[in-house]
Formats: structure tokens, C-alpha cells, sequence
């Protein structure tokens, strides 16, 4: 299943007047990154960044007036979405803004079904919290130092890691993959399927001590002895 972990940063905090100034996405197929993203600043025309905006992203507006509208990126954002889930963490806000600029374009909105809410997940899993998205760095050990401020694409790249830790899909996926390539080489070096013989027999875990009163136990028994059924003894 394809899912795009995304954000957004905005000019502010009212979805009917403030603009998107910024999304990132990452592509997670079966929650694995797939290497793709998506990444674009956005010019939010007459709209003008919040200064408390600013002191979270730090994006000016001197630094998004030559950027495209969002009239002139939402055919690739689409493309890159397609039929994916959407993942953000606290995905009110960010699917707010985006519905609102898809409004505006006259396009349908997105689906809330399409639509998975990290922050929800986390309350549900981590009910004490705090589930901030550096909270949930610090619970699950995903270096985000390099945070400073907030920023569309790295927010997400760090979600995705919270997010794969949440599903508690990292571990056992990594496991089979690991399997699966490595008896995919086998198979590949060998004229047919791959046995799974062991090359040398494991060590005997009987003294002969044990093993000499297994048979006498099985000389009592007789012939109707169950083992007599897998050995030749």
C-alpha cells in the first residue's frame, strides 16, 4: 500500500485566509520509503507571512516571491499523491490548508477517508504523552537535532520514521526483507530452488549416557514406541 507522509508550512494559522508556503511529501510503499519526494515552496500572492509564522519556519516572504502560485504546482502534487494515503501528523491543520487550495482551484477536496492522522495514532497508542513530532523522536530514538526549525520535507522525512515505529512494522519487515534477499541471491547463484539443508548437521545435545537410556526406555516400550515411527532404531 502506497502512502505519502506529508507537511505543510503556512503563512498562518486560518485556513480561509492564510496560504500554504511550503509541502513536503515522502512515498512509503508496505512502510518502507521508496526513496521519492516531493518538495516545493510555494508563493501565497497577496498574503503575507505571520511573524509568529516566521519564528517557527523562518520563511520570508522576500524568499517566496519569485516561487510558483499554488495554481501553477497542484498537477504535480496530485501526480505525486495519486491514489495514496495521506499522512501528516496533527492532519486537521494540514488537510485544512490543502482542501482550502484545492477549493479555491474549484477541485474536489481530499477524502477524510484517505486521510491518517499521526497525532491521533500516537494519542491512542501513547494516551500520558506528550505526542509532539519531536516528542515522539525522543520516545522512539530518531535523532532530530538537526530540527532547528520547522521545515516541510524534513518534518516529514522524521515522521516517517515515527510513523514506521508506531505500526511497529520496522523490525519485522527488515527481517523478512533481509530473508527474502538473501534466499533470492541464492536462488539466483544455484540451477534451482534453494534447499535449506543445513551445510554441516548440528552437534549431537545427548551424552551417550542419555542416549543408551532413550533405548532401553524404547526396548521396554516395544514396537508400538512413537519414535519407532521417524527413526530406524
Amino acid at each position: 500500500m502506497r502512502e505519502i507522509i506529508f507537511d505543510t508550512e503556512t503563512t498562518g494559522l486560518d485556513a480561509r485566509e492564510d496560504r500554504i508556503i511550503e509541502i513536503g511529501g515522502v512515498e512509503l510503499d508496505r512502510q518502507f520509503p521508496t526513496g521519492r519526494t516531493f518538495h516545493v515552496y510555494i508563493n501565497p500572492a497577496d498574503r503575507k507571512v505571520h511573524p509568529d509564522a516566521l519564528a517557527i519556519h523562518g520563511i520570508t516572504d522576500e524568499f517566496l516571491k519569485d516561487k510558483p502560485v499554488f495554481a501553477d504546482i497542484v498537477e504535480a502534487m496530485l501526480a505525486f499523491f495519486g491514489d495514496a494515503r495521506w499522512v501528516a501528523h496533527n492532519a486537521t491543520f494540514d488537510m485544512g490548508f490543502i482542501n482550502a487550495e484545492l477549493q479555491r482551484l474549484g477541485r474536489p477536496p481530499v477524502a477524510p477517508d484517505r486521510v491518517t492522522d499521526t497525532l491521533a495514532l500516537a494519542r491512542r497508542k501513547h494516551p500520558m504523552g506528550p505526542n509532539s513530532l519531536d516528542a515522539l523522536c525522543r520516545r522512539y530514538g530518531i535523532d532530530n537535532s538537526h530540527r532547528t526549525r520547522h521545515g516541510a520535507l524534513l518534518d516529514c522525512e522524521l515522521l516517517a520514521e515515527v510513523y514506521i515505529e508506531m505500526l511497529g512494522g520496522r523490525q519485522a519487515a527488515l527481517g523478512l526483507t533481509a530473508r527474502q534477499d538473501r534466499d533470492a541471491r541464492a536462488e539466483a547463484e544455484s540451477d534451482g530452488p534453494v534447499s535449506l539443508a543445513r551445510p554441516e548437521p548440528l552437534p549431537a545435545r545427548l551424552d551417550t549416557a542419555q542416549i543408551e537410556a532413550h533405548h532401553a526406555l524404547l526396548k521396554r516400550i516395544g514396537d508400538k514406541a512413537i519414535w519407532r515411527r521417524y527413526t530406524d532404531v
